[in-house]
């Protein structure tokens, strides 16, 4: 009896596993559909950055600039691996709304906080440290959010950046911080061609 129960347990686990799974796979599609403004990242993108999390082991986590939430949902899964938990904050109401209601379809409201707002304003008010970052916002603005949320990056923490290849005349003054600040061990990676900074705090 103490086995079929086990058995049991364990399907019922996996049916939900695989609902859940079905369910992000077609929150991340009908996000990309809708996508007319290409504010989501590549899916390549995302796959890693769910195993730059789930590899690091990455338990908090503040996204900046999360638009309607395709990329926060890849990270989300990461989290559920780890335990961890994520922030994200977006500058226009509308969009805010819909990355609530995408992280909510998705089943990770449970570990990712959608603040609307201002991040330059919203960050100061955020409580504690972060061991991982993803920054995907106003380009020229990347300079001052590394400024903003560096003293706040843990020690052997990440912080990373989009469209780092593509749109590097926006962002000159980041990659020149990121790259010679001796603090920091900096690579440029581009799993879809848009690029992405890591730079690991030591």
């Amino acid at each position: 009896m103490h086995i079929a129960r086990i058995v049991v347990a364990w399907m019922a686990l996996a049916v939900c596993v695989t609902a859940q799974s079905q369910s992000v796979d077609k929150v991340l599609a009908d996000i990309r559909a809708r996508d007319q403004g290409q504010l989501a990242i590549s899916e390549e993108d995302g796959r890693f950055l769910r195993l730059m999390i789930a590899a690091g082991q990455r338990r908090r986590v503040l996204e900046i600039g999360g638009a309607s939430g395709y990329s926060a949902i890849w990270m989300a899964q990461g989290l559920r691996v780890t335990g961890g938990s994520m922030v994200t904050i977006e500058y226009d109401p509308v969009r805010a709304r819909e990355l609530a209601e995408n992280i909510r379809k998705a089943g990770f409201a449970d570990i990712v906080r959608v603040v609307p707002g201002d991040a330059f304003a919203e960050i100061p008010k955020l409580q504690g440290t972060f061991d991982f970052v993803f920054l995907d916002a106003w380009k020229r603005d990347y300079k001052k959010f590394l400024d903003l949320v560096y003293p706040r990056l843990d020690k052997g923490g990440l912080f990373t950046a989009h469209n780092v290849v593509n749109k590097k005349g926006e962002m000159e003054d980041f990659l020149d911080a990121i790259q010679r600040n001796p603090a920091l061990w900096t690579a440029i990676v581009s799993p879809a061609g848009e690029g992405i900074s890591l730079s690991y705090k030591k």
